[in-house]
């Protein structure tokens, strides 16, 4: 059997041992041999005996053992099966004629995996019902801390291409802005918004306290001047808010009075100064959501308060607005950075850009080989949950698998080669297969003149030792190697290039770290975006070709 055969009836073996209390049957899993692997049902019987050991070693290990090793090497299987009808999102409520929903990203670097749970969701229930989607540019300046950046739009842009979104039209917040400025007049006319000056730890201690502040009472025409002085720079930053008239016995003293425009003097990539007074995420939200038509919306259940204000505004003006969904944050454990965090590294060049490895943006993600629907079936598979979600990256790098593994043609790499000289009278060519399964891609060939590199872990760790090179030949394990025997024993197994015929390589790895190595000189035929496996080592994107052949690690 080929090494990814004997590898997948292990895999096999293992699930079929953890669902059955530890001991697997040998029947079942020629089943799923047979099942998965449809060219090999006529060698089935042959290949009984090496079935037939595998199982029993797995059956040899505690239930402890079968489950840490499943999660090691196929953790996916530990997985419950997807239905074969797929993922199914719930129904929206109040459905009445077109749905309309709305992506809407801050414009501070690029999206990760957390921004995509928004994404999809929201592209999944448009294509349902047969939508719009809008895209939306939340690229308000109501925020002391985050600010919108330049570059970021194309960022989103690139992110949702890259995801297969697709949205029906695009919209700006910071060209809206007028749009804001009537309706804060009009809300203000109504008597339910008033210019305070009151400093923040004040307004967070009458809020705690439930307790009006000296400018509530201020009549109508006083806080349209304000207003109006506020828009006209007569005030400095910090020097007065708009604020919402709410009931300050509120049981949420977050939902008191709320701040619904802040002064700032900050620079906006795309207007400039234009503007000075800046609307908050919920008045912005309220008025466009009524504005753009938008049916339903879904977020991050981080923003119910958000909702409620919404609301509460739709309220006053006498109005209708969408249906609010929420769903609970979705994070990978290995992503410890934040978008913030990530910025400041990018910025300072400490990172290549926003798809070095290390921000975790979906972008870094394309640049690793991670396929687009892979990432998809991983947001779905999670539905819609209020539940906060923290799981390994390896539940994603499962799906990508499931998608690249039988397409992904197989080479031979070798990081930090030795030299190994072979006693071999003549060169000896090899023709092998680009995939152990799918073999419309073809064959390749390598031939061996006197040397082969090896890594050099494993040639620390057998030295001294028979070992075989893989799909080659078996020899003793040293800088001056005999060839022992050609057949395929049972003995370690290790990667090698042919020291005649070899490129230089570098792998990029998550932490950004350069791995360097060769690898066969057939590498040299792939093109720039193509997802290959490196035998015995992982699946690479190919991100450049010169002195050196330059990947991005994927995963295992």
């Amino acid at each position: 059997m080929d090494e990814s055969v004997k590898q997948a009836v292990r895999n096999f073996a293992l699930q079929n041992a953890v669902q059955h209390g530890g001991k697997a049957d040998r029947k079942a899993v020629m089943g799923r041999i047979a099942s998965s692997f449809p060219e090999l049902k006529s060698r089935i019987k042959e290949m009984l005996p090496e079935i037939t050991e595998i199982v029993e070693a797995v059956n040899a290990l505690s239930h402890d053992q079968q489950i840490e090793e499943l999660q090691k090497t196929a953790p996916e299987l530990l997985q419950k099966e997807r239905k074969e009808k797929g993922f199914v999102l719930p129904e929206l409520p109040d459905v009445k004629g077109t749905v309309v929903m709305r992506l809407a990203p801050f414009p501070s670097g690029a999206p990760h995996i957390g921004n995509a749970r928004s994404f999809i969701l929201n592209d999944e229930y448009v294509r349902k019902y047969n939508g719009r989607l809008y895209l939306v540019f939340d690229d308000t300046i109501g925020s002391e801390e985050k600010i919108p950046q330049a570059e970021s739009y194309d960022l989103i842009r690139e992110s949702l291409a890259y995801l297969g979104i697709r949205y029906e039209k695009e919209f700006f917040k910071s060209d809206r802005m007028e749009i804001f400025y009537d309706w804060a007049r009009k809300i203000i006319e109504k008597g339910y918004a008033y210019v305070c000056h009151c400093d923040a730890p004040t307004l967070r201690k009458y809020r705690e306290e439930g307790r009006e502040c000296e400018h509530r009472n201020q009549s109508v025409e006083e806080n349209l001047e304000k207003w109006e002085k506020m828009l006209a720079n007569g005030y400095p930053e910090g020097g007065a808010i708009l604020r919402i008239k709410t009931d300050m016995q509120h049981r949420n003293p977050a939902f008191r009075d709320r701040v619904l425009f802040r002064i700032t003097g900050r620079e906006h990539p795309r207007v400039g100064s234009k503007y000075n007074v800046w609307p908050l995420l919920e008045f912005s939200w309220a008025v466009d959501d009524h504005l753009l038509g938008i049916t339903h919306v879904l977020r991050g259940k981080d923003l119910m308060m958000e909702d409620m204000m919404e609301q509460y505004i739709w309220e006053i003006f006498g109005i209708k607005g969408p249906v609010f969904l929420h769903y609970g944050m979705l994070m990978l454990s290995e992503m410890k950075l934040s978008k913030s965090k990530s910025m400041k590294e990018v910025l300072s060049g400490t990172y290549t850009g926003w798809d070095d490895p290390r921000t975790w943006s979906l972008l870094s993600l394309r640049r690793r080989g991670i396929q687009p629907g892979a990432i998809r079936n991983f947001i779905t598979s999670f539905g819609v949950s209020l539940a906060d979600i923290e799981v390994p990256a390896e539940n994603l790098y499962a799906e990508n698998r499931k998608i690249v593994d039988g397409i992904a043609p197989r080479y031979f790499f070798v990081q930090e080669p030795v030299r190994i000289n072979l006693n071999l009278e003549n060169p000896v060519e090899l023709e092998l297969q680009n995939h152990p399964v799918n073999h419309e891609l073809g064959k390749r060939k390598l031939t061996v003149e006197t040397a082969v590199f090896i890594p050099k872990s494993d040639f620390e760790e057998y030295r001294g030792k028979e070992i075989r090179l893989k799909d080659f030949c078996n020899i003793v394990c040293e800088e001056n190697a005999t060839v022992t025997a050609w057949e395929n024993r049972n003995i370690p197994r290790i990667q090698w290039v042919p020291c005649n015929e070899f490129v230089n390589m570098v792998v990029v790895h998550t932490d950004g770290s350069p791995v360097k190595g060769v690898a066969e000189k057939n590498l040299a035929n792939a093109n720039v975006n193509d997802i290959v496996q490196l035998e015995r080592y992982g699946f690479v994107r190919i991100d450049a070709k010169g002195e050196a052949v330059k990947a991005y690690f994927g995963h295992r």
